[in-house]
This record gives structure tokens, C-alpha cells and sequence, in this order.
């Protein structure tokens, strides 16, 4: 939007007063020049940069839209690593950036970056024109929120491509990114996967951390992926352990490089805020060490630092049980994408929180105002220290650490120090320390997913200590790994069966057995003898290898302990005997277990093919379930095959399935099926009607126990009865008639009485019990209105019709 200028101008009226005249359209109107002319000038002023006069980003030729994305960020001063290194990008220069953690490396790149597409009036439709690779997901995160802030105000579009995100949202969308930046995974499965990803006119290629990029972690990918970047291009590497390797230079293809790092002369190669120091101390008394620095630095906040993940892991779930009183949080590689980058910003937010965490989070990553990194386990070289305690005393601040080290690992500070890395050495009260162990182990008894976690926590441990290169400070062998494991609230070490399987390796090549007092910690607590101990682990580890139990490896090793009886129990003929509750079982002699063990030395290895020709010869079915009666006979079951043409099919010796043979067996099957399930349903339909025969003979039964009559007797027992005939005398046939009909035309009435009654009410009553019920009570208003004598001749007159 123009400005309207007001310009003054005195003039004489003919009342003599002077008055100014408005003038809305002046004559000499400012005009912006081209986007191109001003793109030129800024190229032109290149040369001319001299890091010693820049004191602020208005010192660069800067465009005026990176300009303001600073200024709005709160960017104004630029750090050293800044000042030497953005005009050597501006002028096209390759550049290897070293410079302590925290001084701001990331504007370093990012800037020259959004200035060379500037500059080359890149847009939508000239594709990839930068690619940025970073070692870790949060980093490339990190990195791309701050494009977003520097370059809001560019045109330039930008993608984060990183694991744990949709690859189908990213695939469709990366030939619309002029900025990528991304992992080298993800990045690679673009590159073999994705047909839009074209990288052909790409400028500028960014490795932040370029020596954790290049190392032998991500060598393989690295150079697919720079096999198919350009030749011709310009390449930034920064990190604050740079690599000076001719191999990874060569394979990034650098012409003349400048290799800057403004902290090479500089008294220590750690920020001068930071206090660090370090303990030694046993590998049971960190978790107590820790819980107690935890528990007495409130409302701080610190990162602690371990070698894997399941470690993390479980020091995470059982703090949370103990409560030291400060916000918790893990972050490690095996969470889901979206719940790390939700505890990475959860973080960054908190005032004091705790954050347990692998290496994971060791480099680049911007944690504001971190009070304490320690370090539980001991870092793998020097580079990795710097990286874990840069989460620290960043942009000036101030910040401490601690490490702590086991006595096998105390030379690990020589070569600190090497590094100019000022450590100082510190003791710990004893007597302070609060070992929350006998909590944890109540927890572990009643979690035993808890208890899982513990074991592989303690298994990856000395995983994570075998794996380590510098084997000078790194002794998997010296560590005590049975009162570690019971620091971590475990009563019974887990097995470690990499070590097993190394120490028995380790004895067959020297014919003796290895003095491991890990091993021997882990199985044999009570034992005082160490060639038995590692008789016996050697012991366990053969029945391992071979597949076969434990009782029989010890039969075939006849060096076992339990076979070589001492003198003083040579009078117990039993000793050698494993005696049961209901049997006894004699061990093999020595004669027979020297041959078993002889044959078992020059034997083969058993092919697949041979073993399956031994089950063949034995005639063994596979896959059949044979079930056995109280007599001990085979019961036969619906699964075995009937039919005479399935039994013909099984017995045939030719390889392969005929599938037209194959239907006509189950067609056949299915006739036997069929009738079997026939059976199956008459013989559950005549079990219905036995159970309705039986339920309807008792009700009978119970309507007969109503008039008093004995279930015992099929007819009533009338006997009490006097005599109709000698009473009344003999009746004839009419009056017989008569009375019927009398007795007949009460009971007609009485029925549509209550008929009319049930009508009214509306009552339907179907079940059999209810009908029983009627005919009772008819049957008791027909009694109670006759006389005496009607009822007897009733009586009489039944049991003749009867």
C-alpha cells in the first residue's frame, strides 16, 4: 500500500494570511524496483561479506522477507558459527561447520538455504531445490519448526518426511516440496518406492550431525542415498563433532571445502557454563544413586541418559511407582512416532521435569533450560559425552552434569580429557543414599509384567556393554551382575545366553574353563568350587545348543563334578544313584557314556532330509491324536479317516496332492459325516423324550399324592369303603341312569360357572400343571355337593365301568 505524502507550500491570499496548499498526488512518486534487480544487487554484495564487521543480520545481504522472519522470531544478533559461515554459503562454497552444542548451528544452514532459492527464483514448479537430513526424527522436527518461523514470510513450500508418519499423505505430496527435510530412512523409501520423488534440479544438500549421518550406522543408506543426488551441487555439513574423514569426504563428493570451527582454539571443547563431574561407584549402587540425586534436586529439570531402551523402559515404570515427586517422562526409538513427539513438546513446555531417555535425544535437540544431564551409564567415546551434556548450558546458560562410571571404566576420564573436556571427580556419602530396592522388589512381586521388564532391561544392559567398541574401558566379563540384578528388585538373575554361548566357545578353544564370576553369580550363589561352576554352566549351554534337556547333556558329559566321587564318599554305593518317590533309575556307566560321548564328537550334522527319512522308517504319523479309555484301549474318534478311498490315499507313497482324488475322498467322508451327525440327532431327540415320558409320569405321580394315595400301589385302595349294596340295596338300571344324570348336570353347570369366570378375568391357562389344578378342584366341588350315599354309588359305579 502507497503513502500519501503532504506537501506545504506558502501562498499570499488577498487578506495577506498565508495558508498551505494540499497536494494528494505528489509529482515524484517512489518506485520499487523489479524482484530481479534487487536480487542482483544482494548477489553483488556476496564478495564483499566480512564476518569481522557483522554484528547483526542487517549486516548480511540479506532479502528483506528472511530479514523480517529473524526479527519476528527474535533473532538479531548472529552467534560465531553464524557470522563465519553464512557468507561462505551465500557465496556457493562447500562448508564443513564445527561448533559447540548450542551456539546455533541450525540458522547456520537455514539461512543460506531459503537465500539460494531466493536467489534463483525458485518455485513450486522447479521441484526439490534442498534437502536436509538429520539422524533422528525430533531433530528433523526441531529443525523444520524453525523453517517454519524464519521462512513464514517466503513462498517456498516445505515437507518433514520422517518414520511413524503416513507414507501415502507423503507420496502424493513430494513433488510439491521445494524443501525436504527428512531422515535417511524414510528419505530412501522415497527414493526406490515413490515415483514423484525427482531430486534431478536439486541445489543445496544440508547433513545436520553430519558424523552420526556417516557412521556405520547409517553407511549403507547413505550412500544409496547419495548415488542418486546430483553431482553437481553444494553441500553443508555441520555438527559439533565433525568429521574430518577423507573416505566420508570423498563419498560426499565435497570440492574444496572450508572447514570452519570457531571452538578449535578454545581452552574446552564443552561450553564455559557447564559444571561437570563424575562418581565412581559399583553397578548395584546407581539405581539407589540416582533415586537419591532425583529425589534431592526438586523442581529441576534433568535428563537421564541409558544405554537402550528397555532400560528406559523399566527405570521409567518403577519410578513412577516409587513417586520422587517430579513429572516424569521417557523418550526412546521402539514408541509410537506421535506419542515421542508429544513427550518431546510436553518437555520443552515444563518449568522442572524429569526425562529418562536413550542417546536418542543426545544430539541437536533444543530442551530449554535443562538444569542437570546425567549420565547413568557410561557414554560409548568422548563425541557422545559432548552430545549428552550439550542438552545443557546452551546459548550462553549456565548448566551440570554427572557421570557416572563403574572402577573398570574409570579410564574413560583419561580420554575426556584428551578431548579438553574439564571433569572433576566427586565422592558420595554413603550414609545419604536411600536404596528404594526393597520397594521395588514388593512391585516386581506383584507386577509380573513389571518383572518381565526388569529381565530385559538387565539382559539389554550387558548387551549394550558387549557392543561397545573400546574394549580397554568396556568389560562385559567384570561386571557383578548378580547384585545388579538384585538392585533392580530381581531375586533370581535372568540368564544372559549371548554370554553363555560366548564363554563356552571360549572353553572349547582353550580346553579350560572361563573364570566368569558373571556366570557364576547367575546360577550357582551357594557354590564355593569354580570348576565346577563352570562345569555346570558348560553344562547348561550344551543342552542349549543341541536342543536336548539338561539331565541328558549331563549323562553324555563325563568330566561332570557329579560324576567324580571323592574318596571319602566311596563307601555310599548310592551316591551315583537318583533315587525317586515310586522309582529308581540307574545312570549309565562310564564306558557307555565315553562312547555316547565319542559318537557324539564324530557325529554329522543331520540334514532335514535325513530326519525325515528317519521318521519315515519308524512309521511315526504326524499330527495324530490318539485318546485311550480307562481299560487302556485307542478310542476312535471322528477325526480318522472311514472310508475305504481315504484310507487308500493316505497309504500312498507318491509326493504331491491330487486334488481330484483329494474332493472324491472328502465327498466320501461327507456321506460318513452326515451319517454320524444322523445319529447324533436321533439320539438327541429320543433323549428329549425320555426326560418328557419321565416328567410327565411324575406329575401323574404327584397328582395322585394330592388324594392321598400310596405311590407305591398302581389303584386306589378303596377297602375302607362300606358296602353300597347291603346298605342301600341293589339300585336298577333307570335309577342308575338317573343318578348319573343329576350328578352330570351339576358338574355342567359348575363348568360354566367357571368358564364365565375365566372369560371375565381374561386368564388363559395352557401349562399341564394349571389343567391338573382345574380337574383337582372340580373334582373337589363334585365331592363336597354330593351326600354320602351319592358318593358311594359314584364309587360303586366306576369301579364296575372300570
Amino acid at each position: 500500500m502507497e503513502e500519501v505524502e503532504v506537501n506545504s507550500k506558502p501562498e499570499t491570499k488577498k487578506n495577506g494570511k498565508n495558508k498551505k496548499k494540499v497536494v494528494a498526488f505528489p509529482k515524484n512518486k517512489k518506485k520499487n524496483d523489479p524482484e530481479s534487480v534487487i536480487i542482483e544487487k544482494l548477489v553483488a554484495k556476496y564478495e564483499e561479506i566480512d564476518p569481522a564487521q557483522v554484528n547483526k543480520f542487517t549486516d548480511f545481504p540479506l532479502s528483506a522477507k528472511t530479514l523480517k522472519g529473524l526479527r519476528e522470531s527474535g533473532y538479531h544478533k548472529p552467534t560465531e558459527i553464524q557470522k563465519e559461515t553464512i557468507g561462505l554459503a551465500l557465496q556457493g562454497k562447500d562448508i564443513l561447520g564445527a561448533a559447540q552444542t548450542g551456539s546455533g548451528k541450525t540458522l547456520a544452514f537455514l539461512i543460506p538455504v531459503l537465500e539460494t532459492l531466493f536467489t534463483k527464483q525458485w518455485t513450486n514448479l522447479d521441484g526439490l531445490g534442498a534437502l536436509v537430513i538429520t539422524p533422528t526424527r525430533e531433530l528433523a522436527y526441531q529443525i523444520f519448526e524453525a523453517l517454519r518461523n524464519v521462512g513464514q514470510h517466503h513462498d517456498f513450500s516445505a515437507g518433514l518426511i520422517i518414520g511413524g508418519k503416513d507414507l501415502k499423505f507423503e507420496r502424493n505430496r513430494m513433488d510439491q516440496c521445494n524443501i525436504v527435510i527428512c531422515t535417511p530412512g524414510r528419505l530412501l523409501q522415497h527414493m526406490d518406492q515413490n515415483p514423484l520423488f525427482d531430486c534431478v534440479n536439486m541445489k543445496v544438500l544440508v547433513l545436520d550431525e553430519a558424523d552420526r549421518c556417516l557412521d556405520m550406522g547409517f553407511e549403507q543408506t547413505m550412500n544409496a542415498i547419495i548415488a542418486n543426488l546430483p553431482p553437481k551441487r553444494q553441500t553443508l555439513l555441520f555438527s559439533a563433532t565433525q568429521t574430518k574423514s577423507v573416505k566420508d569426504l570423498a563419498r560426499l563428493s565435497l570440492k574444496d571445502p572450508s572447514y570452519i570451527s570457531v571452538h578449535e582454539h578454545s581452552e574446552f571443547s564443552t561450553p564455559k557454563g557447564l559444571s561437570q563431574s563424575y562418581v565412581v561407584c559399583e553397578l548395584k549402587d546407581k539405581i539407589a544413586i540416582l533415586w537419591s540425586f532425583l529425589r534431592n534436586h526438586p523442581n529441576k529439570k534433568i535428563m537421564v541418559f541409558f544405554s537402550s531402551c528397555k532400560q528406559v523402559k523399566y527405570t521409567y515404570e518403577i519410578f513412577c511407582k516409587l513417586r520422587p515427586g517430579s513429572s516424569l517422562m521417557a523418550l526412546y526409538g521402539t514408541l509410537h512416532q506421535l506419542r515421542r513427539m508429544d513427550i518431546y513438546e510436553n518437555f520443552c513446555r515444563k518449568q522442572s521435569a524429569i526425562l529418562f531417555s536413550t542417546d536418542l535425544a543426545a544430539r541437536g535437540l533444543d530442551f530449554p533450560e535443562v538444569n542437570w544431564v546425567v549420565q547413568v551409564d557410561c557414554p560409548e567415546d568422548p563425541e557422545t559425552y559432548i552430545h549428552r551434556v550439550g542438552r545443557t548450558a546452551r546459548y550462553h546458560r549456565g548448566g551440570e552434569s554427572l557421570l557416572m562410571l563403574l572402577p573398570s571404566e574409570v579410564s574413560m576420564v583419561d580420554k575426556l580429557k584428551d578431548k579438553k573436556i574439564p571433569i572433576d571427580k566427586i565422592d558420595i556419602n554413603p550414609m545419604k543414599l536411600n536404596n528404594p530396592v526393597r520397594k521395588m522388589e514388593a512391585f516386581l512381586a506383584k507386577d509380573p509384567s513389571l518383572k518381565d521388564s526388569a529381565q530385559r532391561a538387565f539382559v539389554s544392559y550387558a548387551k549394550a556393554v558387549f557392543l561397545m567398541k573400546d574394549k580397554e574401558v568396556f568389560d562385559v566379563q567384570s561386571l557383578d551382575t548378580d547384585s545388579f540384578a538384585r538392585s533392580l528388585g530381581l531375586a533370581i538373575p535372568p540368564r544372559i545366553r549371548f554370554l553363555q554361548r560366548m564363554n563356552s566357545r571360549a572353553e572349547k578353544k582353550t580346553n579350560k574353563p572361563v573364570n566368569n564370576s558373571q556366570n557364576k553369580k547367575i546360577y550357582f550363589d551357594d557354590s564355593d568350587n569354580e570348576e565346577k561352576c563352570a562345569n555346570d554352566i558348560s553344562i547348561k549351554q550344551e543342552s542349549e545348543d543341541s536342543g536336548v534337556s539338561e539331565d541328558e547333556a549331563l549323562h553324555k558329559k563325563p568330566n561332570s563334578k557329579l560324576f567324580q566321587a571323592s574318596d571319602e564318599d566311596s563307601d555310599n554305593d548310592d551316591i551315583l544313584q537318583v533315587k525317586r518317590k515310586d522309582h529308581d533309575i540307574e545312570l549309565p556307566t562310564d564306558k557307555e557314556i565315553a562312547e555316547l560321548n565319542m559318537g557324539r564328537n564324530n557325529k554329522k550334522p543331520i540334514s532335514k532330509a535325513a530326519a525325515a527319512k528317519k521318521i519315515l522308517k519308524k512309521r511315526i504319523v504326524p499330527n495324530k491324536k490318539i485318546t485311550f479309555d480307562e481299560a487302556g484301549e485307542a478310542v476312535k474318534t471322528s477325526k480318522e479317516k472311514k472310508s475305504e478311498l481315504a484310507l487308500e490315499y493316505e497309504n500312498e507313497d507318491e509326493g504331491g496332492i491330487d486334488i481330484e482324488k483329494a474332493r472324491q475322498v472328502l465327498r466320501e467322508e461327507d456321506k460318513f459325516d452326515k451319517q454320524l451327525f444322523k445319529e447324533k440327532v436321533k439320539a438327541k431327540h429320543k433323549e428329549e423324550k425320555k426326560k418328557l415320558k419321565e416328567k410327565k409320569k411324575k406329575e401323574r405321580e404327584e397328582a395322585r399324592d394330592d388324594f392321598g394315595e400310596d405311590e407305591s400301589d398302581d389303584e386306589p385302595d378303596l377297602s375302607w369303603l362300606p358296602n353300597p349294596d347291603e346298605v342301600y340295596g341293589e339300585k336298577t338300571e333307570e335309577e342308575i341312569e338317573q343318578l348319573n344324570e343329576e350328578v352330570l348336570g351339576k358338574n355342567t353347570v359348575k363348568s360354566k360357572k367357571t368358564d364365565e369366570n375365566k372369560i371375565k378375568k381374561g386368564k388363559k391357562r395352557k401349562a399341564e400343571g394349571e389343567v391338573n389344578n382345574v380337574k383337582k378342584q372340580k373334582l373337589k366341588e363334585i365331592s363336597s355337593s354330593l351326600s354320602v350315599n351319592e358318593a358311594e354309588e359314584l364309587a360303586m359305579l366306576l369301579l364296575k365301568n372300570k
